[in-house]
């Protein structure tokens, strides 16, 4: 069985901000690892920094002028200026143990299966702010159910894509696709109506 590089949630309510994006991890510095870009298969920069338990991953077992599948969290200030944090590598044949049945496919069709694809990230959170002229909206992400009180750990994205405003303020539950350095929307759901009224 091949595990999913984005699991299912475990909680109706969780929060979360996860993607896949294929491409070649170029460090700064090749002896700081952590920070650099990712450049995907169209040539496209994202500044992108390596998260401390991929570190050691990264060193160990991967070949920086290959191509690969990372796990990333997204972060943005706007909608042109995309920045990953790699939090791991998806190689279903290389770093999973599988059946050989399965070694004949490539990895989009494995992902495929899995409802999954390259640039896809699953977004879920508290709908903010919606600017219908832009037709962008933001979705606040906290690290957890703890720290939503904390500020520090609760951060925003903006999307690209139109939502009504009575949907304002209510939990979602995005798939959504990066183009360049865009994410923009595919398919919304609203998980709880109303999370906070404020």
């Amino acid at each position: 069985m091949i595990k999913s590089p984005i699991q299912k949630v475990t909680n109706n309510l969780q929060y979360r901000a996860i993607g896949i994006v294929n491409g070649v991890y170029n460090p700064h510095d090749k002896e700081q690892l952590n920070r650099g870009t990712l450049i995907d298969d169209k040539g496209q920069k994202i500044e992108t920094v390596v998260l401390g338990k991929a570190l050691s991953l990264i060193r160990k077992y991967i070949d920086l002028k290959k191509s690969y599948f990372w796990i990333v969290y997204p972060k943005n200030k706007n909608t042109q200026n995309l920045h990953l944090q790699i939090s791991g590598v998806w190689d279903p044949y290389e770093l999973n143990e599988i059946g050989k049945e399965n070694s004949k496919k490539n990895t989009l069709e494995v992902l495929d299966e899995l409802n999954l694809s390259d640039n896809y990230f699953s977004i879920r959170g508290e709908l903010v702010y919606i600017n219908t002229k832009k037709k962008e909206f933001i979705i606040k992400i906290c690290s957890s159910k703890q720290s939503n009180k904390l500020k520090n750990n609760n951060f925003k994205l903006v999307i690209v894509g139109e939502l009504s405003l009575d949907i304002l303020r209510n939990f979602l539950s995005l798939e959504v696709v990066r183009e360049g350095t865009t994410l923009r929307m595919v398919k919304c759901e609203v998980v709880e109506e109303f999370l906070s009224k404020k």
